[in-house]
C-alpha cells in the first residue's frame, strides 16, 4: 500500500507541523505494516486515504473492501504509550473501548477498527437529552472504578504519572518550562503553591484512589455505536491520576448544549459509581470540586507529547499557560 495523488492530507491550523510522515521511508514503512496487519486478519485496503496531521499524531483512514474503514495511527515517543494501553484496556474492561487490531509498541504504531458515531456527530444531527451526558459519564466512571487495581500496570506501560500527592511537583515543573506567561500572571501562579499543596493533600485523603484520568474526554474523543452505549478512545494525553480530574472537560461540553442548570445531574452520575466504602456524598462533591481545578495540570503537561521537532511556542503553549491560569478559578458548584 502506498500514498498516491488520491491521498487528502488535512493538516488543520498546523500548517507548518513537523510529522514524520514527511519522512518517504517512515511513511513506506508504516503503510506497509498497515499492509501486513490488515493482510493477518483477512482484510485489504481498497480506496483512497485520507490523512490527518497533527504534532501529537499521524492519523491515517484506509478504506477496506467490504466493511468499515480502519485507523492507522502513530504517537510521539512520548506518547507511546497509547497502543499498549488501548490494547490492555480492551482485556480489563472490555466494550468500553476500542480493541486494536495490531499495535507496534516500540514504533507507537497502532490500527484501530472503526468505532461508529462519534458523539459529536450524533449531537450534530439529533437532538440529545442531558440524560445521554450522564449515561456517559457515569459509563466512565465505573470504567475508571474497576481500573484502580491495574494502576501499577498502567504505569508499568508508560502511562505518564500525575498522581495526586504528585500533582505540586507537575505544577513546578510546567511553570519552570513555561514561556509564555507574563510576569504578573507567573507572580499569581507562584504566590498559589500552600494552596495547592493544600488542595492535594487535601484530595488524596478523601478516599477515592488514583486511577486512569483521559484528560480530554469531549465528544469528539467517545463513539456513541447506540443509544445509551459509548466507546471512548483516543488516549494520548492520558495519566495515571485523580480520576475525578476527567470529570471536568466532559462537563464543560455538556454545559455549552444545555446550560448550567445540567450541572447537578452531571455530578450525581459521575459521582454515584464511586459511592460506598465510607466515602460520603459531601466528600466526593468536595474531591470533585478540588479535582475540577486540578485537571488542568494534567490537560497541560500534555502538551509536551509532541514529534522532535516540533515548536512548543505555538498556540497549544499558549494553551497550556491558559490552562495553568485556570488554577486560580473557582469551580463552578458548591464543594459540598
Amino acid at each position: 500500500m502506498r500514498e498516491d495523488a488520491t491521498t487528502v492530507v488535512d493538516r488543520g491550523q498546523y500548517l507548518d507541523a513537523v510529522t514524520p510522515w514527511e519522512q518517504e521511508g517512515w511513511r513506506a514503512a508504516a503503510l506497509d505494516w498497515v499492509a501486513e496487519e490488515l493482510g493477518a486478519h483477512g482484510l485489504r485496503a481498497a480506496g483512497p486515504l485520507r490523512v490527518r496531521l497533527r504534532p501529537w499524531s499521524v492519523l491515517v483512514r484506509v478504506p477496506v473492501a467490504e466493511r468499515p474503514a480502519v485507523w492507522f495511527k502513530a504517537s510521539p515517543p512520548a506518547g507511546a504509550f497509547e497502543g499498549p494501553l488501548t490494547a490492555a484496556l480492551a482485556r480489563w474492561v472490555p466494550g468500553h473501548v476500542l480493541r486494536p487490531l495490531a499495535v507496534d509498541a516500540a514504533r507507537g504504531w497502532s490500527l484501530l477498527p472503526d468505532g461508529g458515531d462519534l458523539f459529536r456527530t450524533v449531537l450534530g444531527r439529533e437532538p440529545v437529552a442531558p440524560r445521554a451526558w450522564e449515561e456517559l459519564l457515569a459509563q466512565y466512571a465505573s470504567m475508571q472504578r474497576a481500573l484502580v487495581p491495574h494502576v501499577p500496570a498502567l504505569e508499568r506501560l508508560g502511562v505518564p504519572a500525575a498522581r495526586t500527592a504528585g500533582l505540586p511537583a507537575v505544577f513546578e515543573r510546567l511553570l519552570a518550562g513555561d514561556r509564555v506567561l507574563g510576569p504578573a500572571d507567573r507572580a499569581r501562579l507562584e504566590a498559589l503553591r500552600p494552596r495547592l499543596a493544600d488542595w492535594c493533600a487535601e484530595l488524596g485523603s478523601l478516599g477515592v484512589p488514583d486511577s486512569l484520568d483521559h484528560a480530554d474526554l469531549h465528544d469528539g474523543q467517545v463513539f456513541r455505536p447506540a443509544p445509551g452505549r459509548y466507546t471512548f478512545f483516543d488516549w494520548g494525553d492520558a495519566a495515571v491520576s485523580h480520576p475525578f480530574c476527567s470529570l471536568r472537560v466532559t462537563a464543560e461540553r455538556a454545559l455549552h448544549h444545555h446550560g448550567p442548570r445540567a450541572l447537578p445531574r452531571l455530578l450525581d452520575a459521575y459521582l454515584e459509581p464511586w459511592t460506598g466504602e465510607s466515602r460520603t456524598a459531601a466528600g466526593l462533591r468536595r474531591a470533585a470540586a478540588l479535582a475540577w481545578r486540578l485537571s488542568v495540570l494534567s490537560r497541560a503537561a500534555a502538551w509536551g507529547r509532541l514529534f522532535p521537532g516540533a515548536s512548543g511556542a505555538g498556540p497549544g503553549a499558549e494553551q497550556s499557560a491558559r490552562w495553568l491560569l485556570d488554577l486560580l478559578a473557582e469551580p463552578p458548584f458548591r464543594a459540598g
